[in-house]
């Protein structure tokens, strides 16, 4: 399977998913759902299952956005914590959340039931470790507003790790699984009773008229009565991509000398924080470690991310070697909470899930069961909570705004010079920068055979300049998270087309 990165993540060692279907449908659809990761899949199904008439389209195929690059870990014990939401919102919020997300875990494990799915589903216990006094106090906190919305935490006396920690707590039914199997064979199941899936199939926009919704693609237009977006983040420019800030985490899957893989799953209070659990891929077992967060477009060094990880699990394990290293991206919600529902300054029958942090099995999943109750009975317990239209004062909000990149204002007209350029740039093979030629700017990159290639920097999104992923080897976008392949091919949303590509000529 493909996914959007230079670097192959555990879980792709898959057949691609092949779709029954490869044109649209000629009818009217009940619902279109843009994206095919965890969000996109299990709400198509759970409306086909409701007895909407549904299509899911997605721009490359099926698990090739962060579904395909998640730890996959499966938890209660949010990235927010409770008691931060308490703070933000209130003590119903905090509850309501801590009944979500084991309504979601409730969900994986009800589908994998009913359709058989061997994705290596199993429940786990969670560890959260602190590793000083600092640490402590908080941990304390967030032990304590757990319990306050009645999840299984306790006070832990020994914690599966070699990694250092003075205090420690535990929280019993958190889960595991492979995402990919999963969704795999909820594609299928989705298919099997009516749903279309269409590959290859980039949405270019939608006119409404009287509720009726026509959506544009690269493959025609279909119409419908409802669209949602589950593209992990909404394409165009919304005010969502100014309330959720692009992160880059990072993750290996190493082989371990002995068999000291840890049975549980384990987390620091680091800032960044790290991150550990085992599992088992078709006979092999793997220490899977992640972390290293930074903002997308933020990192000169991005390859440095993994050395960092890499160092930091071979101090505690005994690692023999490192099998598998990958990256993938999020988004960080402004106030801590997901935005699900309607999405602003959209026609009432447009939805949208986003801004999941790093919860997305969970709130992907939660996502599902929220936008199917808003679609079929027009309401939902969690709609006004998550609900996408929420104002509410944000701290975090000027942080989101002040930390965007500068504009690009240099367009690139006619053709450019492969000989100057090279001489301007000076890159070696695999190398990649941003260069100032003759009064422009120029997105350059140099492949391993030799052969220059060449990208307007200007991200079609809002114009700001991207920045080179040397782990990733793609174009990203600091401001909101659009990535792009070396040859300016879209990777990741909210833009919804290429880089723009310079002519380059011998001379």
């Amino acid at each position: 399977m493909k996914r959007d990165g230079f670097n192959v993540s555990l879980w792709q060692g898959r057949p691609a998913f092949i779709p029954k279907n490869t044109t649209l449908p000629a009818g009217k659809q009940d619902v279109v759902i843009v994206g095919g990761g965890i969000t996109g899949i299990t709400t198509a199904l759970q409306l086909q299952k409701a007895g909407k008439k549904c299509t899911l389209i997605e721009a490359q195929e099926i698990g090739f956005g962060t579904t395909g690059g998640t730890t996959a870990h499966l938890n209660t014990m949010m990235d927010t914590p409770y008691y931060e939401i308490r703070q933000k919102f209130n003590s119903e919020a905090a509850d309501k959340i801590a009944r979500l997300s084991e309504s979601a875990i409730t969900l994986i494990r009800s589908n994998v039931k009913e359709y058989g799915i061997d994705c290596s589903l199993s429940t786990k216990p969670g560890y959260l470790c602190a590793k000083d006094d600092k640490q402590a106090d908080l941990l304390d906190k967030i032990l304590q507003s757990c319990q306050e919305v009645h999840l299984p935490a306790t006070c832990a006396t020994s914690v599966p790790t070699p990694t250092p920690y003075i205090k420690a707590m535990q929280i019993q039914e958190q889960a595991q699984f492979h995402p990919l199997d999963y969704i795999l064979a909820l594609a299928q199941h989705f298919e099997a009773i009516g749903g279309h899936i269409i590959h290859d199939c980039r949405m270019t926009g939608f006119s409404e008229e009287d509720k009726l919704l026509t959506i544009q693609t690269s493959k025609g237009d279909v119409k419908a009565d409802a669209l949602i977006y589950a593209t992990h983040i909404p394409p165009g420019v919304n005010m969502l991509h100014f309330l959720c800030a692009p992160y880059r985490t990072y993750a290996i899957a190493v082989k371990l000398k002995g068999d000291n893989y840890p049975d549980a799953l384990i987390y620091d209070l680091d800032d960044p924080y790290h991150y550990f659990r085992t599992q088992e891929v078709d006979g092999e077992r793997y220490l899977i470690a992640g972390g290293e967060d930074h903002k997308t477009g933020h990192e000169e060094n991005t390859h440095e991310r993994f050395k960092c990880l890499e160092a930091y699990v071979r101090k505690y394990y005994d690692v023999d070697h490192v099998a598998y290293q990958w990256s993938s991206q999020y988004y960080e919600p402004a106030d801590g909470l997901p935005y699900i529902g309607h999405l602003p300054g959209n026609p009432d029958n447009v939805y949208v899930a986003t801004g999941f942090g790093g919860n997305g099995m969970i709130y992907g999943t939660a996502s599902a069961v929220i936008l199917t109750a808003l679609i079929t009975k027009g309401e939902s317990e969690y709609g006004t909570l998550l609900s996408p239209d929420r104002v509410k004062p944000m701290a975090s909000m000027g942080n989101v705004m002040k930390e965007g990149a500068t504009v690009t204002k240099d367009m690139i007209t006619g053709w450019l010079s492969i000989p100057k350029l090279e001489e301007a740039a000076g890159l070696a093979k695999g190398e990649a920068k941003v260069v100032k030629y003759e009064g422009k700017t120029v997105a350059l990159y140099k492949d391993n055979n030799g052969a220059l290639h060449a990208v307007n920097p200007a991200c079609p999104h809002i114009k700001c300049s991207v920045g080179w992923n040397n782990a990733e080897k793609s174009w990203d976008c600091p401001c909101h998270g659009s990535r792009f392949s070396y040859t300016g091919e879209l990777l990741t949303g909210p833009s919804s087309s290429d880089l723009e590509k310079i002519d380059l000529r011998e001379e």
